[in-house]
């Protein structure tokens, strides 16, 4: 994927992701992707974001492959911008921003808007990683290990 791109870290994955889609405007195009918004008017509208922008971050995403341009689901002769399974890879990205958010971002008993599953209308739990044996892991936990280790 590197197609002579300049990344800001070559080695760091984290670099790397950030590079692709780490500035407000990408990372909010993805989080309304997720939630069914497909058209550029739609991206405009519930963004409030210049038509210059949307268009520069849409076309980065398309590029790096997170999202997808077809033609309108409806016929009509509108395209429409779908999560590529690169992009729907994001989902844990979003969900875990979310919930940070959602922790420290807002005053005890502001409101916010919720994820919850679509079968139940219950909040999704809070991401955790587990080890094989099923205990929790914690940032303490990891390092980084570089390839030269």
């Amino acid at each position: 994927m590197s197609g002579g791109r300049a990344w800001t870290s070559p080695r760091c994955p984290v670099a790397r992701t950030v590079d692709l889609v780490g500035d407000k405007w990408s990372l909010l195009i993805i989080r309304d992707a997720f939630d069914g918004i497909r058209r550029f008017s739609q991206f405009q509208r519930n963004l409030g974001v210049a038509k210059n922008i949307l268009s520069d971050r849409l076309r980065n995403l398309v590029d790096a492959g997170i999202l997808a341009i077809q033609p309108a689901s409806d016929g009509s002769s509108y395209r429409e911008y779908v999560l590529t399974s690169k992009g729907k890879d994001l989902f844990d990205v979003v969900v875990s921003l979310r919930q940070w958010g959602q922790e420290h971002a807002y005053a005890p008993g502001e409101d916010y808007v919720r994820l919850v599953d679509r079968t139940t209308d219950e909040p999704i739990p809070r991401l955790t990683y587990m080890t094989p044996d099923g205990s929790t892991v914690r940032a303490d936990d990891t390092r980084v290990r570089k390839s030269s280790d």
